[in-house]
């Protein structure tokens, strides 16, 4: 028993990790691709190659089609995240700069975290309230840091609004079908729902694969099967253990992850203001991501918690 309290933290703590730098290297991706596909298009590639990923995983697993009560959030997630999400921020992403496009997108959080007190009746608690203000703090430094004059454009921005608040509305939608289907049935059949939302782009897809640079084309299919298959399962699975406002939070650290990695994968090296919007991101994360002493002394002492949190 003294061994369980921990794991149970541990793995949706390392689930939700594992998201984030997957969800980063997507950033990365979506602007290689691009080159050579069109918004829709590589939502629809994405969507596919992850369908077909986790079709596997799931009869592997003998998972099953998921309950009834689970489809209204399974389909409106399907839609509005991996469908109406992934092809606004496709087409954002060619309309404003990386920097402007993380920082619109980082919107998604504060929506998350309102709309989850309204309707899912979340908890916000000052800690959380406070580090997810550090965090966005640190997103606007970022994204102002890396932003080129007059690289953004006005349908870009609201294009990235759009997607941010796709991405808060699946988010919210995906919470409670998770206490009705696992984590593998909420990520497959979403997955398969946006591919469908996406099949009006097949004509693009099939016709822009064909002169497609192979580069190009694996970058589609790596977006599909790690930030897509993976990451989204490891995400519903920690979301399923926390609240929808945490989870947003911890997003945050995205921005101060696609730094670091241009710096050591493209050696794009960051000036101090980027720098410092960094460790604000990251920082706002692990405030918002701790507890109370006293509530921390409380579980320890075997009191029981009036919240399970990841």
């Amino acid at each position: 028993m003294m061994n369980a309290t921990p794991r149970h933290h541990l793995l949706p703590a390392v689930a939700a990790v594992v998201t984030v730098v997957l969800w980063a290297t997507a950033f990365v991706a979506i602007r290689s691709a691009g080159d050579a596909y069109s918004p829709g298009a590589l939502a629809l590639g994405r969507l596919l190659s992850g369908s077909v990923a986790l079709g596997i995983i799931c009869v592997v697993r003998r998972e099953g089609w998921p309950p009834r009560s689970a489809w209204r959030g399974i389909g409106l997630s399907g839609v509005l995240w991996f469908g109406f999400y992934m092809v606004a921020l496709n087409w954002g992403e060619q309309q404003v700069d990386a920097g402007t496009a993380a920082l619109v997108v980082n919107v998604g959080p504060l929506l998350i975290a309102l709309l989850g007190a309204r309707l899912l009746g979340d908890p916000m608690p000052p800690r959380l309230l406070a580090g997810m203000a550090v965090s966005f703090a640190g997103a606007v430094t970022v994204g102002l840091s890396m932003s080129a004059g007059g690289g953004s454009s006005v349908l870009g921005v609201v294009l990235c609004l759009l997607a941010a608040v796709g991405y808060a509305f699946g988010v919210v939608a995906q919470k409670p079908a998770l206490g009705r289907a696992s984590a593998l049935q909420v990520t497959t059949f979403g997955c398969l729902v946006g591919a469908v939302v996406c099949l009006p782009f097949a004509g693009q897809l099939v016709g822009q694969a064909a002169h497609a640079p192979a580069s190009a084309t694996l970058d589609m299919v790596y977006l599909g099967i790690f930030p897509t298959a993976l990451a989204f399962t490891t995400w519903a699975y920690a979301l399923a253990r926390t609240t929808a406002s945490r989870m947003g939070a911890t997003t945050y650290a995205v921005p101060a992850l696609v730094v670091l990695m241009s710096w050591l994968a493209l050696g794009e090296v960051p000036g101090p203001l980027t720098l410092a919007g960094g460790v604000l991101c990251l920082a706002g994360v692990a405030v918002s991501r701790s507890r109370a002493r006293g509530r921390t002394r409380r579980v320890a002492a075997g009191e029981p918690r009036p919240e399970k949190v990841g």
